[in-house]
């Protein structure tokens, strides 16, 4: 791959994972598989080594996830629910390998590194969400999440919630107080682990969330993370949360290994596991990495593989740290656990969209703590590679425990009477011819207006916690498109509570508490409403970035295609799906009941402009800053500019920090486009000294020592 094909595999490679990111950390709703992350994370770490110049402060190869409330850089636009401050000892992540080839060759650095004996310890890794406690005196004083590594969400009195995390240390049996050593424990210190959901206490939440018609979690994991950001800290105590503690830290810690350190810890009543073994060689950790790859499917919570760390803290501080994680621990990961089934059937299920998917129906089977009986096939190319047959017995995975989907044919297994499937050619519930886009896998359904699976998907879409957020579900929709009371998202608005009293087991409250819902959706923001529309392949981040680029929907309506491709991260699909959209007159006599109906089609203010130096400047950024892109970029727009991702003949100026791409510099050029630097366009904003002062303090890191989790 030559340098140009390798940029812009670099930056496909960055918003992948900077999305995916932002969904496993903010939204708790993973879209990628852990390994399915690792992989392209590994993809686009080769490739930065390969050129090094196109490595950059703000790739996700340079830092790790974040979890705040409130963080812009996340595009995360939620309320700031929780104060935060700063980590003692940043959290890093940990390198890991699905690969035991790679574990030996950590051990191998390990031992060259240090030169001398030295012993591993090695723990499970639990699958949940990290945390940090702190203890003054005995008492516990604070818990912060990992946030972004460096600041994290203060979630303290969440905490206090979760039944074996202590409020106050124990005193081991046998202790004896001394004036130079009053209590067995550190005046201060911190300890770090993971909060968890074991599996009885998340199917118990699944399915009430399901009888209150609420999606249910896709893993233990994120529904232990939206259980610790709960704003009611008494809903907390009710999620059956577990915390394990794995790593100490403080000020001249009285301890040679870390496996002392974690023994102390048990005896102040810290709940710290006991699956954990000091082991002495490669052999041993192999034996205990392929112990667990086996035992850890009779375990009662969630663990995706083995934490190796050199036991011997003083070689820990020898060894350090890279930018990202330290050289003194990696992680195994258990590849996702597989079942063999049978394939009983298959059905093809028609989505919001359109797009036809055939879904398994399998003999039940356990897997990864849950009874399968579904599993996706994705589309028609999938099934013809697979060589799919119904009957065949067939491997299914949870990819990261998200959703199950098949992976192979045992073809040893395959009765004499197993038959290929064939995909349908008309729209299993309209009979309307389907098609296949050139450009995807899978077929459509085009009778998009005239469906009744893919109106009632919209109409539920609309609904939905992210968009609208009405108090309703599957049912609730099903009810009112069969009685004909709802065909399209605008008749919502039209509903009378006499109409909800004719839906079967719906009573005064059920149909008061439905209007409230409906009538507090008229204050949602027009960015999520623009998500609610359902245009094809606009989702919650093109909708933002849509929604603030044109301030409201009728530019977004009067827009043309290349009106559109000037919004930063749109593509020719994305554009021509808009500009479709809002040709279609249905969809226009839509919006115009809507917005009769009160709902916001115009952006409200977002933050307190600093200036109007840059009213009415297209500026397109390209390289390194000082700051990271997404701040320059902040700054353009408080400033009154508007960011564009491409230069073109709109565009005002190009502003190039180090290592700019050629090819926006030579684009520019050709167009007579100014290009200026850093410098030129902090002097055009002229910031003032009074915005400086009302800036938050940077966090000082430089002389802080960092560790692990």
């Amino acid at each position: 791959m030559d340098k140009t094909k390798a940029n812009i595999r670099i930056s496909e490679l960055r918003d992948i994972l900077n999305e995916a990111n932002r969904r496993y950390y903010v939204d708790n709703a993973p879209t990628l598989s852990d390994y399915e992350f690792d992989m392209l994370m590994k993809e686009l770490e080769a490739l930065e080594k390969e050129y090094p110049e196109l490595r950059t402060p703000d790739s996700p190869t340079q830092r790790v996830g974040s979890d705040l409330s409130g963080d812009p850089t996340s595009e995360n636009l939620q309320k700031k629910e929780f104060e935060q401050y700063p980590h003692k000892y940043p959290m890093l992540s940990l390198g890991n390998t699905y690969d035991i080839s790679e574990v030996e060759a950590f051990a191998e650095r390990a031992a060259k590194g240090i030169g001398n004996s030295f012993t591993y310890s090695c723990e499970l890794k639990f699958d949940g969400t990290a945390i940090c406690l702190t203890y003054r005196n005995g008492k516990l004083f604070r818990a912060l999440t990992r946030g972004d590594g460096t600041i994290g969400d203060d979630v303290t009195r969440n905490v206090l919630h979760i039944s074996n995390i202590p409020q106050y240390l124990s005193v081991p049996e046998g202790f004896i107080p001394s004036q130079s050593k009053p209590n067995p424990w550190p005046e201060e210190f911190e300890i770090r682990g993971e909060i968890y959901m074991p599996w009885a206490a998340f199917d118990r939440l699944n399915e009430e969330r399901l009888k209150d018609e609420e999606q249910p979690f896709a893993n233990p994991r994120n529904a232990a993370s939206g259980s610790l950001k709960l704003i009611d800290s008494r809903m907390v105590a009710n999620r059956g949360l577990e915390c394990t503690l794995y790593h100490l830290l403080g000020e001249d810690l009285p301890f040679q290994t870390h496996d002392q350190a974690l023994s102390a810890a048990q005896t102040w009543g810290l709940p710290v596991s006991d699956k954990r073994k000091t082991c002495r060689g490669i052999d041993e950790i192999e034996d205990f990495i392929n112990y667990w790859d086996t035992e850890r499917k009779n375990l009662p919570f969630a663990t995706d593989g083995i934490v190796i760390k050199v036991n011997e803290l003083p070689y820990q501080a020898e060894l350090g740290y890279t930018a990202k994680f330290p050289r003194w621990a990696t992680a195994y990961k258990f590849k996702a656990e597989q079942a063999l089934t049978k394939l009983i059937s298959i059905d093809y299920q028609v989505g919001r969209t359109g797009a036809v998917t055939p879904v398994a129906n399998l003999e039940p089977v356990q897997l990864s703590g849950t009874i399968v009986k579904r599993a996706s096939l994705h589309n028609a190319d999938q099934m013809q590679l697979l060589d799919i047959h119904i009957g065949d017995f067939v491997y299914v995975e949870k990819g990261g425990e998200i959703i199950p989907k098949i992976t192979a044919v045992e073809l040893s297994q395959r009765p004499e009477d197993a038959h290929l499937p064939h995909f349908p050619a008309v729209c299993p519930d309209c009979g309307t011819p389907l098609v296949k886009d050139e450009q995807e896998a899978k077929s459509f359904c085009p009778n998009q207006d005239g469906c009744p699976t893919q109106i009632q998907a919209k109409l539920v879409h609309f609904l939905s916690r992210k968009a609208m957020n009405v108090i309703a579900g599957d049912a609730t929709v099903e009810q009112l498109y069969n009685k004909a009371l709802v065909w399209n998202i605008a008749d919502f608005y039209e509903l009378k509570k006499e109409h909800l009293l004719t839906l079967d087991g719906w009573k005064e409250k059920s149909a008061d508490r439905f209007l409230k819902s409906i009538q507090e959706s008229r204050n949602v923001p027009f960015e999520r409403v623009l998500y609610a529309l359902g245009i094809r392949h606009v989702g919650e981040t093109t909708a933002k970035s849509v929604a603030k680029h044109f301030g409201n929907i009728d530019a977004i309506a009067a827009a043309d295609i290349e009106q559109l491709l000037n919004v930063d991260d749109i593509g020719e699909i994305i554009a021509e799906s808009i500009y479709s959209y809002f040709r279609n007159p249905e969809n226009i006599e839509i919006i115009s009941r809507l917005k009769a109906a009160g709902l916001r089609f115009e952006i409200g203010e977002q933050k307190v402009s600093l200036s109007s130096s840059l009213e009415g400047l297209t500026i397109v950024i390209s390289g390194n800053f000082s700051i990271s892109r997404d701040q320059m970029k902040e700054l353009i727009a408080l400033n009154g500019g508007k960011n564009s991702g491409s230069v073109s003949g709109k565009t005002s100026y190009l502003l190039a920090g180090e290592k700019a791409g050629p090819e926006k510099l030579k684009k520019a050029e050709s167009l007579g486009v100014k290009v200026i630097s850093e410098k030129e366009f902090m002097a055009m904003i002229a910031v003032s000294h009074e915005a400086e002062e009302n800036s938050p303090p940077a966090v000082e890191t430089e002389n802080i020592q960092p560790t692990l989790f």
